[in-house]
């Protein structure tokens, strides 16, 4: 169907028009902006539901010539950049993740108390980036939207967030802005170079190793290094990690959700879709370079975590953990630890989604999410109780759910490439049962506490987020080739 990926992508304008219109205090403000993130999550599912399975290359083309620039440097050949929307099956995984958490987590907008309608169109113009992310088949139209992101999260972290949000913000903005700088060297060194800013012909011409002598191997190194700095930060790999646990701590819920749950994996989506198809010569000789980052990812997050005394900190703590497989399966550079990887950003996306959901719970009825201050409340909330407990033990990789089988195909592919490192990283697994499985049964049971009685348990629309989010996560876990068949287009799935 053509332009239905430019209509999912530019959906979210049409609530963002329609929020304009309307008063500040509008009762309507709170539906519009819920409906609005539905409309995306809808036509995410068709373009899901229509992608051919076992078909390679780009489904859903769209392109049109957006504008040519003539140089001095190439007076013959002009620059020609266009509007290029395309999808592979990597690609329609991270629409439909993105569709379905931002849908989710429009209900946590509803706790804001103040500036609704300017939350909410900020939110929504963070979907149309994040959608034009995963959409985009043009390099510098990826760009843009990468751009879109970033303002739209420091605008809403800045202004949304908690007590020191603002120091939060400018963390974010200056890690994440140095991160699109080298971004942008990249993309621009390969446009001059390339005459072309589309990622299939990019891919395509760089397999030739001869015909551009400008970018030699060294050069491909240099830019590969350039890209694992930019999308290392946003992953993020240690030791670029410190804004990204600001970030979880001081934002609101419903960004949070967003944050942990899609704009990370960009992180990931880059370092496969860009380093491992631009440069997968230079990718396979950092190989051990790369398992080395990803190895410290899961033990310090996995340490730290441990130690945290606030929920919101180990959990994120507990992401650049996760993240920390991400790597490791990468690095296999065969095709079972790469889809655990990318098994592991799917995963990882819809149990982070669940836990800070659950923890905008915590603080909407209980007022904190420090450890030390909760403690036996499962008795006046068995339902969160009960959800928080799936979510903890999927986070830990509990057989039957997401994380075991994304966690068990890194390992698998890093054991036949490097069993030293594998045999260091089970390390980590094993700390994260520790960590997660103390953090809930000091939450959930424990003293019980006079203060929170009669505390309102999971409201229905809660329960039923809550258990869209843990049936994905079991079925992922129990019928992982759901994932895998759509993998198949990239030459991943098995």
């Amino acid at each position: 169907m053509t332009g239905l990926l430019s209509i999912l992508v530019f959906s979210p304008l049409l609530g963002i028009i329609l929020l304009a219109i309307l008063s500040p205090e509008s009762h309507l403000v709170k539906r519009i902006g819920t409906l609005a993130t539905a409309l995306p999550l809808l036509l995410a599912i068709v373009v899901y539901s229509l992608f051919e399975r076992g078909v390679e290359g780009i489904q859903f083309q769209e392109t049109v010539t957006w504008f040519e620039m003539m140089t001095s440097i190439s007076p013959n050949e002009p620059y020609i950049i266009s509007y290029e929307l395309g999808v592979t099956g990597l690609s329609v995984l991270f629409l439909f993740l993105t569709s379905l958490i931002t849908f989710l987590a429009s209900f946590a907008v509803h706790r804001i108390t103040s500036g609704t309608k300017g939350f909410f169109i900020l939110f929504l113009a963070l979907e149309l980036g994040m959608l034009g992310v995963f959409s985009s088949e043009n390099l510098f139209l990826f760009f843009l939207f990468f751009e879109v992101t970033l303002v739209s999260t420091f605008l809403l972290l800045g202004r949304w967030g908690g007590f020191h949000k603002e120091r939060a913000a400018f963390s974010f903005l200056i890690y994440n802005g140095i991160g699109s700088v080298l971004l942008l060297i990249v993309i621009i060194t390969l446009f001059v170079e390339l005459h072309t800013t589309n990622i299939t012909e990019i891919t395509s011409m760089l397999k030739d190793t001869d015909s551009f002598e400008f970018l030699s191997y060294n050069m491909r190194m240099w830019m590969l290094v350039l890209l694992l700095f930019a999308f290392g930060t946003k992953l993020p790999i240690v030791p670029l990690h410190s804004w990204m646990v600001r970030v979880h701590v001081e934002a609101p819920i419903a960004l949070v959700m967003i944050h942990a749950g899609v704009l990370l994996k960009i992180g990931a989506y880059g370092l496969i879709r860009f380093g491992g198809g631009f440069f997968p010569e230079q990718l396979q000789d950092i190989a051990l370079v790369l398992a080395i980052l990803g190895l410290i990812n899961l033990l310090y997050g996995a340490f730290i975590a441990f130690v945290q005394t606030e929920l919101r900190a180990l959990l994120a703590y507990s992401s650049i953990s996760h993240m920390g497989i991400v790597l490791l399966g990468l690095a296999s550079f065969n095709s079972v630890g790469v889809q655990g990887a990318i098994f592991q950003t799917i995963s990882h996306g819809l149990i982070a989604a669940l836990l800070f959901l659950l923890i905008g719970v915590l603080l909407d009825r209980f007022g904190t999410t420090r450890i030390s201050e909760l403690g036996g409340i499962a008795s006046q909330t068995p339902l969160f109780a009960g959800f928080f407990l799936a979510a903890g033990l999927a986070s830990l990789g509990l057989p039957g759910m997401s994380g075991f089988i994304s966690e068990f195909l890194a390992f698998l592919g890093l054991f036949e490439s490097m069993p030293v490192i594998g045999a260091i990283g089970v390390l980590g697994i094993i700390l994260t049962a520790v960590y997660i499985l103390r953090a809930v049964l000091a939450v959930t049971f424990g003293e019980r506490r006079p203060s929170f009685d009669r505390k309102m348990d999971l409201s229905a629309t809660e329960v039923a987020s809550s258990a869209v989010l843990l049936i994905l996560i079991i079925w992922i876990g129990v019928y992982p080739a759901i994932l895998s068949n759509t993998l198949r287009t990239i030459g991943i799935g098995g």
